[in-house]
């Protein structure tokens, strides 16, 4: 268990030196094994978070450098410290590119209707492209929206819940204008 190990742990999980020292440990030292470590441990505090209320937050917007495509987006967290921080900005305005980019319909596959993915030729890959959480981060495509949210959780110890968003483009019918979550 080396000192680059910890480091690497911590740059792609952005937990703590005493987790990555722990989760190497618990896995005899297996780089790969710690990080599975991690990410589950990442998983379950996301749930455990996700019933605390969380009212505060970000508002944010993204519009193109064209000003032909915008975006609107709420964030929302539990304190209104942690949605001042630089870490909690940076995931909302990425957020609203995320959106202006890939133009999702969900946030998450429980808000798409159940009756409508009956008729899906490809259910999974209708979820991949339309909502937002299971999307490729445009910044990492090795990660998913999802999971940088989850990467979120665990770096402000907070709940974070991205709320609405709204998509604006230039040309649109009115019909095709509609609040997408």
């Amino acid at each position: 268990m080396g000192l680059t190990d910890i480091k690497k742990l911590r740059e792609l999980t952005s937990l703590g030196v005493n987790d990555c020292k722990k989760a190497l440990s618990e896995s005899e030292g297996d780089f790969n094994e710690a990080l599975k470590i991690l990410k589950k441990r990442g998983i379950r505090m996301l749930e455990k978070k996700s019933a605390r209320a969380a009212h505060e937050g970000l508002i944010d917007s993204y519009v193109h450098f064209r000003g032909n495509l915008g975006v609107l987006i709420e964030v929302n967290c539990e304190t209104d410290f942690v949605g001042r921080t630089e870490i909690f900005k940076k995931f909302v305005k990425d957020m609203a590119m995320q959106v202006a980019a890939s133009n999702p319909e969900y946030i998450k596959k429980e808000n798409i209707p159940s009756d409508f993915l009956k008729d899906v030729k490809n259910p999974n890959e209708y979820v991949k492209q339309h909502c937002l959480l299971e999307q490729p981060f445009i910044k990492n495509n090795k990660i998913s929206v999802g999971e940088y949210l989850r990467d979120i959780v665990s770096q402000t110890g907070e709940n974070v819940v991205i709320k609405r968003f709204i998509r604006f483009s230039l040309g649109e019918k009115d019909e095709d204008q509609k609040d997408k979550c």
